[in-house]
């Protein structure tokens, strides 16, 4: 029997965990196409909506290196629970002002708990996944992210066209609340590396825990295909109202399918060949998905660029933080989780960010696929990491 077969991947505490980080990601998610809008309607002008993805990028980056330095040191429960009503609080809070001021204060706020709670919940998913089967296990992980992210924008849009913004609120803190329960139901488990750490002998340097030197690789790659996919998050509901199709959420739908059926098939792809194979596979379906939809004028190609979008971005991101995980010793593991997701963040805001810029002289279906650019660029960086492993490999001695 093969042994990595007797290690048990599916533990009580690891379902807990990748459903309550389902339920996070939803309540979080389905808030991000519809902020804009609403500050909008309360008077912010073009610099201050702008910012709602500013603020929230720079909170969520700026915290990440102190989580990741506390990761080092202290036990997984605290850190999870803490930063999962902190999302929950500042949530509830939107609906409370009508001051643009206030309103971008509290985005900034909620940035610092999101860059929390996404560093810490990945360290705590990992720590339960035996490390003979990490692909397969933070692949099934980071489905429940790719899955939250895919959906819960499509929602997010529904419920403010036909409901009042404070109910979305409510719906969206409901999602929290579910999240909450479903984490303090795990048992956690915690490295000895990290309960036998003495917090006096780590120094802490900013710059040391934002950036994981044996996983920048990943985090690299991950930043230049975000930046590209910004752009479709952006402006995929614009473009589709431009172009005319009226079922743009066959684009979300059919990308959560195929997500969902290539997950098993993909995680095990890592743990038998590793990586990087794996991650040139879906920087090419997620090229060709960028393709399709900006050459889209019918319902068809939205569902085929959907389909491949599934394909590849549906398990490139698991893929690059699973690839980072396992590069990075288990003490560790926290800051590249923070740089994973830092790279993640801010790819997607300064994509919008940039293009937003860039749609005032571009054609939507043109600037998608000057986005695609991003997505060659990462191609070129995987097959650098590719020939850099291959050279580690050679000067390893011949046993």
């Amino acid at each position: 029997m093969n042994p990595k077969s007797k290690e048990q991947l599916w533990s009580r505490s690891f379902v807990l965990l990748m459903f309550g980080n389902f339920f996070l990601f939803m309540s979080f998610q389905m808030l991000i196409p519809t902020l804009p809008p609403y500050i909008k309607s309360i008077g912010a002008s073009g610099l201050e909506i702008g910012l709602v993805t500013t603020l929230f990028s720079v909170g969520a980056v700026f915290c990440r290196p102190f989580v990741g330095y506390m990761l080092q040191y202290k036990t997984r429960k605290p850190l999870v629970l803490t930063a999962a009503v902190a999302l929950l609080f500042f949530t509830l809070l939107y609906p409370l002002t009508q001051i643009v001021v206030l309103f971008l204060a509290i985005r900034l706020f909620h940035g610092i708990a999101w860059g929390w709670s996404t560093t810490v919940n990945g360290t705590a998913a990992v720590d339960v996944v035996p490390n003979s089967r990490i692909g397969e296990g933070m692949g099934y992980f980071g489905l429940s992210t790719t899955i939250g992210m895919i959906i819960a924008p499509s929602l997010g849009i529904y419920l403010y066209q036909v409901t009042e913004f404070k109910y979305l609120i409510y719906i969206s803190g409901l999602l929290g609340v579910i999240a909450v329960v479903l984490f303090a139901a795990v048992i956690y488990h915690t490295p000895d590396a990290v309960k036998n750490a003495n917090k006096k002998e780590l120094k802490f340097s900013f710059l040391d825990s934002l950036i994981e030197k044996t996983s920048f690789g990943p985090a690299l790659i991950m930043l230049m295909v975000t930046f590209g996919y910004g752009t479709i998050a952006t402006f995929i509901v614009i473009f589709s109202e431009e172009r005319g199709i009226d079922k743009v959420f066959l684009f979300y739908l059919c990308n959560a399918i195929m997500a969902t059926i290539c997950r098993p098939v993909t995680g095990k792809w890592f743990d038998k060949n590793g990586p990087i194979g794996l991650t040139l596979f879906c920087i090419f379906f997620t090229f060709a998905a960028i393709w399709a939809l900006s050459l889209a004028h019918s319902n068809f190609l939205i569902a085929i660029s959907g389909i491949l979008f599934g394909i590849g971005f549906g398990s490139l991101i698991p893929t690059l933080q699973s690839w980072a995980l396992s590069l990075t010793p288990p003490s560790r593991r926290g800051v590249a989780n923070g740089m994973i997701f830092s790279s993640l963040d801010l790819g997607i805001g300064l994509g919008g960010l940039v293009f937003g810029f860039l749609a005032e002289f571009f054609e939507l279906g043109i600037l998608f696929q000057i986005s695609s650019l991003f997505l060659i660029v990462a191609f070129v960086i995987a097959l650098i990491e590719k020939k850099k492993a291959r050279e580690k490999r050679r000067q390893l001695p011949v046993a």
